[in-house]
């Protein structure tokens, strides 16, 4: 349970920080966002405030951000022929109903022969009891209009579409998500350096006796500064480093009393439980220091982005289906570190974060990435890229998505439950 619990908050904080950019963005630049929304499915329930429904959703994962414009596909469409109730007010109607569940307060019953909520803001129809004269109605540009589900959003004239909006303007919107995933992964990162007991520096506490480092000369408080010539700026890309090269021995350079040295020093490979990892015997001194803690939480956020910037790159040049993971995979993690505490699930949310904003600005339509190539393409071009072609990018793009979701779901549960 605790597992599931932890897997919920870490995907739905994510998530919800990723959607928490388009958002403020596309307000900012004057794109009317209707909905947003906190999990997905049936909504549980809704609250409305300046111009957006903010909406509580069944399912605790996800969530999403509904802007005005072409890819609002959830929108319902005013069909002639249709029953609707309007509530007229000041000569304007102010609300429109389109659910048969939900009464509203001096509302009128009317069949539609023509609307238009875009451009002209004018609905055609007959009252209900009267089918022999033609009326028309004047929408106000802040309506409401509650859809057949019972949601209740503004309606989105053009100049609130998210296509109104400057190709810049849309840039930023776009890019905004990945950017809030990359903010709260460095918010993270230096809560874990103030929260956590100590942190670990490059100096060393104690070179274990007989080890390779001891053998090489390394003493306590040498601080380590080099590793073959790679600045070394924490512990942990020093562990990751000597974990994973292949030589037989490395150049340690450090600091003794102010002189910098260096020691070749051997790496020793070892087997705990079945478990094959690489050391040259030494441990790090620990810190409380303020100082030590800010850059603890710098060199970690710096690692991560570094870390998960090469896997990306080694996924691309080197593809393997293996090197993905989706929400299965996710979630067994999260069941895993959960077991560590606190600490270690908002480590695994920073270290998720990041990786979510590095994977989304991958140049794939559908994905933020993908949009912001078109964007760039529409301000070098100084024109609008034609709608069509626009969609058939953005379709191909979801099919692509959706494709490979079913891939490495699919591949998640048969590595992780099967074998």
């Amino acid at each position: 349970m605790t597992g599931i619990i932890a897997f919920i908050i870490v995907f739905a904080v994510v998530v919800f920080i990723h959607e928490l950019g388009h958002f403020m963005v596309a307000k900012w630049s004057g794109v009317r966002v209707r909905e947003f929304a906190i999990g997905m499915g049936p909504k549980v329930v809704q609250l409305r405030r300046n111009g957006t429904t903010y909406t509580l959703r069944l399912l605790p994962l996800g969530g999403y951000v509904r802007m005005a414009g072409r890819g609002d596909i959830d929108a319902p469409e005013i069909q002639p022929g249709m029953t609707i109730v309007i509530v007229p007010e000041d000569n304007q109607v102010k609300r429109i109903s389109l659910s048969s569940e939900m009464a509203l307060i001096g509302g009128m019953a009317v069949t539609v022969d023509q609307a238009d909520l875009v451009d002209a803001l004018e609905i055609h129809g007959y009252l209900e009891n009267d089918d022999t004269k033609r009326l028309t109605w004047s929408v106000d540009p802040d309506a409401t209009m509650i859809e057949p589900n019972g949601t209740e959003v503004i309606i989105a004239p053009r100049a609130t579409h998210l296509e109104s909006a400057s190709a810049w303007q849309r840039l930023l919107i776009n890019f905004a998500g990945p950017l809030m995933n990359f903010i709260l992964a460095v918010v993270l990162f230096f809560g874990l350096a103030f929260a956590m007991p100590s942190v670990t520096t490059t100096t060393v506490d104690q070179a274990q006796k007989n080890s390779p480092a001891y053998q090489a000369g390394i003493q306590h408080n040498d601080r380590i500064t080099k590793l073959d010539g790679h600045q070394i700026n924490n512990w942990q890309s020093m562990q990751t480093y000597i974990q994973t090269t292949t030589k037989n021995q490395v150049a340690v350079t450090f600091v003794r009393q102010g002189v910098v040295k260096t020691a070749t020093v051997k790496v020793k490979k070892m087997t705990d439980q079945g478990q094959k990892y690489q050391m040259i015997g030494i441990t790090a001194r620990q810190s409380t220091s303020a100082a030590d803690r800010v850059q603890y939480g710098i060199h970690t956020a710096g690692q991560a982005f570094t870390q998960i910037f090469h896997s990306i790159k080694d996924l691309i040049i080197r593809p393997d289906i293996n090197k993905l993971g989706g929400p299965v995979s996710i979630f067994k993690t999260t069941s895993d570190v959960s077991s560590l505490g606190v600490l270690a699930v908002v480590s695994f949310m920073a270290w998720l974060s990041v990786n979510l904003g590095l994977i989304n600005l991958f140049p794939i339509p559908a994905l933020d990435g993908g949009k912001i190539v078109l964007n760039v393409i529409e301000i070098l071009i100084r024109r609008p890229i034609p709608e069509k072609v626009e969609n058939y990018v953005t379709a191909f793009g979801a099919v692509l998505l959706v494709i490979l979701m079913i891939a490495v779901t699919w591949n998640d549960i048969a590595r992780i439950f099967l074998r």
